[in-house]
């Protein structure tokens, strides 16, 4: 079951590095860092639940502050950049 949790995990992180290399705004890599974080949190939990090590949960509880505060300072910065978006072409 662990197995398929991580295969399912990392299908999560092909989309997001895909939507972070490729998304046409800013505001859409944005969320695929938020999305690439939450993978890593959930790999962690999975590397937690498959060694019965809880030093995994300690990892995952820092890799989830270093993303809030990396996802606040990148909107922060897309916020004052004050260039329009790319939108996308139809």
């Amino acid at each position: 079951m662990i197995t398929l949790l991580v295969i399912l995990v990392l299908g999560c992180v092909a989309l997001g590095v895909l939507r972070f290399i490729v998304g046409p705004t800013d505001a859409d890599r944005v969320v695929a860092l938020d999305i690439l974080f939450s993978a890593a949190v959930a790999l962690c939990a999975l590397a937690a639940l498959g060694s019965g090590r809880v030093l995994f949960l300690d990892i995952a509880i820092g890799v989830t502050l270093i993303g809030f505060v990396a996802t606040l300072a990148w909107a922060r910065l897309v916020e004052k950049s004050g260039r329009p978006n790319r939108e996308p072409k139809p």
